[in-house]
C-alpha cells in the first residue's frame, strides 16, 4: 500500500516551518528534497569508503569502484537499458544534452545542417543548438504547438529535410507537464532515419521511462528530480551511436593511452566522463532510484495523477484563474496527458506576486519564465506560476495551496 504518512517521515525536511507556517512544498519539478536513507548512504560512504575511483589497487579505492560501478548497473535496470555501457554519468540533464550537441555536431553535422527541437523546451534544449548554430553554421528548426501546448506532429513531419541530421524534445514539458507524443515523434523520425534525443528530467521521475521501448537513441535526466543528490545525472546513449561520437572532454579517465605523438580512447561510457567523477553522488542516486523502485514507478505516477487531477478540479473554482498546458477537457475532468505540475496565472496579479505571498503562507512555488522564455513568449505572457508536486505530497498541501490563493486574491 502507498502510505503518504510512512513516506512524508523519510523526508524531515518537509516538517519544518517557514515563517511559522508548516512548510507546503510544491517547487518539485526544479528539485525535489532528499530522504534519509539517500543522505546516510553519502554520508557512510565519505566516512567509510572515500577513496577516488578506478585504477586504484588499495581496498578503499576498489570499494568506492564496487558503489559507484554499482550505481550504474541499478540505472541501466531503471531505465531498461541493454548495458552499462549505455549509461554515462553527468552532472545533470543540461549537461547531457550539451555532450550530445557538441559531440554529434562535431562528429556528424556540416554547415546548413539541421536539428529540430520542439516550441515547449526547456533552455538546456536551445541554448546549447544556438551556441553552435554561431559556431558551426548548423539550423535550428522549432515543431509548433497549439493553444493547448500540444505538439503539432504533422508540422513536425513537414519540417524535416534532406539536411536534417537530429531531433531533440522534451519528455514532458517542465512548464506545463504536458507529456509529449514522443513516441510518434519517434517513429516519424526513424522513418527518415533521424536519431532522437529526449529530455527526460520531468518524465524518469513521475513515471516508468523504459529506453529500449521508447526506442530513442539519447535521453538524459538529472539525481536532484528523483530525489537524489544535485550535480550528478545521466545520459543513456545507444551503444552504436556513443562508439561513433567524438568524446566531449578531454583528461583523465577517458584515456586509453596518451603520447605527445596522439591520444587513444577508452570506450563507453569512460569515453565521456572526463576527469574524477562524482562518486558519492553517484551512490546517493542508486539509492535514490532503489527508493522510488522500492514504492513502484506505476503506484507514484497513480498517486501523483491523482493529486493533478484534484489539484485543477479545486483550482478551477477560483475566478480569473488561466491554466497553460491543460486543455477544457481536462478541466472538466477527463483524462489528458498531463502530470505532476499546474501551471496557471490569476487575473492581473503578478505571478511574483503571488508567489512571494503565498512563500509567506509557508507555500513554495515558483514564478517566472521557467528557463522556457520561448513558451512565454508563445503564451505572450511573462511567466506563470508553478505549482509541481512529487511522491510526498498530499490533497491536504493542495488545499493550503487553494486557500492560500484565495487569500491573495482578496488582498487585490
Amino acid at each position: 500500500m502507498y502510505n503518504i504518512s510512512s513516506i512524508r517521515k523519510d523526508f524531515p525536511i518537509l516538517s519544518r516551518t517557514v515563517y511559522g507556517k508548516p512548510l507546503v512544498y510544491l517547487d518539485n519539478a526544479a528539485t525535489t528534497q532528499k530522504p534519509l536513507c539517500v543522505l546516510d548512504a553519502m554520508r557512510d560512504e565519505y566516512l567509510n569508503v572515500n577513496a577516488n575511483v578506478h585504477r586504484g589497487v588499495h581496498w578503499m579505492s576498489q570499494q568506492a569502484t564496487d558503489l559507484h560501478e554499482a550505481a550504474r548497473e541499478t540505472v541501466r535496470r531503471f531505465i531498461n537499458a541493454r548495458s552499462t555501457a549505455e549509461v554515462v554519468f553527468t552532472r545533470g540533464t543540461t549537461e547531457g544534452i550539451n555532450l550530445v550537441a557538441s559531440s554529434f555536431v562535431e562528429g556528424f553535422m556540416k554547415e546548413g545542417d539541421e536539428v529540430i527541437v520542439s516550441a515547449v523546451e526547456h533552455h538546456s534544449n536551445i541554448v546549447p543548438w544556438q551556441i553552435l548554430e554561431k559556431r558551426r553554421g548548423i539550423v535550428l528548426k522549432v515543431i509548433p504547438m497549439n493553444d493547448e501546448g500540444v505538439l503539432d506532429l504533422p508540422a513536425f513531419e513537414q519540417l524535416i529535410t534532406d539536411r536534417t541530421k537530429l531531433v531533440s524534445v522534451s519528455h514532458v514539458s517542465n512548464v506545463m507537464g504536458t507529456i509529449n507524443p514522443v513516441r510518434e515523434i519517434i517513429r516519424i523520425a526513424h522513418e527518415h532515419g533521424l536519431p532522437v534525443m529526449l529530455d527526460g528530467a520531468q518524465s524518469v521521475p513521475h513515471f516508468k521511462v523504459d529506453v529500449q521501448e521508447l526506442d530513442c537513441e539519447f535521453l538524459a535526466f538529472s539525481g536532484h528530480k528523483i530525489y537524489g543528490p544535485t550535480g550528478i545525472g545521466v545520459l543513456y546513449g545507444k551503444k552504436e551511436w556513443l562508439d561513433k561520437l567524438p568524446p566531449y572532454q578531454g583528461g583523465g579517465e577517458m584515456i586509453e593511452t596518451v603520447s605527445f605523438s596522439g591520444t587513444t580512447f577508452e570506450r563507453p561510457p569512460l569515453k565521456f566522463e572526463a576527469g574524477t567523477p562524482d562518486y558519492v553522488a553517484t551512490h546517493g542516486l542508486a539509492t535514490a532510484i532503489d527508493y522510488v523502485t522500492n514504492l513502484g514507478m506505476d503506484n507514484i505516477q497513480q498517486h501523483e495523477q491523482e493529486l493533478t487531477r484534484y489539484a485543477i478540479e479545486q483550482m478551477r473554482e477560483i475566478p480569473d484563474i488561466r491554466f497553460f498546458g491543460i486543455s477544457e477537457s481536462e478541466i472538466a475532468g477527463n483524462v489528458a496527458p498531463h502530470d505532476a505540475v499546474v501551471s496557471f496565472l490569476i487575473g492581473d496579479i503578478h505571478p511574483m506576486d503571488l508567489g512571494t505571498l503565498l512563500d509567506q503562507l509557508g507555500i513554495a512555488v515558483r514564478t517566472g519564465h521557467h528557463c522556457a522564455q520561448p513558451l512565454m513568449e508563445r503564451f505572450n505572457i511573462l511567466g506563470t506560476v508553478r505549482a509541481s508536486f512529487a511522491l510526498y505530497n498530499t490533497k491536504e498541501e493542495i488545499d493550503a495551496l487553494v486557500a492560500g490563493i484565495q487569500r491573495v486574491v482578496k488582498m487585490f
